[in-house]
């Protein structure tokens, strides 16, 4: 005979064992939260900030790798740089990676 007679398993488990793995899960999720989620937000919020002061002569670096001098801060999220003498471009604001020299503000 090569097969073998089943046998019901016993009822066993409770709901404290349930929860045991649960309360286990959680630091799994506060540990994701402290070190993933929390410095990708605080990154996004530092970035949308220094895209939104950027100012008329800063050079900045766009996502496709150009490098210029902001010579217009449009209204509608468009900024113009200026990438050699006499060459400008209009690029959308949340194209700017890094604000790589920032000018000193106007004197009042």
């Amino acid at each position: 005979m090569f097969v073998t007679p089943a046998y019901a398993q016993a009822a066993g488990g409770s709901a404290a064992a349930g929860l045991g793995q649960f309360v286990v899960f959680i630091p799994v999720i506060l540990i994701m939260y402290f070190m993933i989620i929390r410095p990708q937000q605080k990154r996004a919020k530092d970035l949308k900030a220094m895209i939104e002061a950027v100012r008329r002569g800063d050079q900045v670096l766009t996502a496709g790798g150009i490098i210029g001098k902001v010579t217009k801060v449009g209204d509608d999220n468009v900024v113009e740089i200026e990438i050699a003498e006499g060459v400008k471009v209009k690029v959308i604001k949340q194209t700017i990676t890094q604000v790589m020299s920032k000018t000193e503000p106007a004197a009042a």
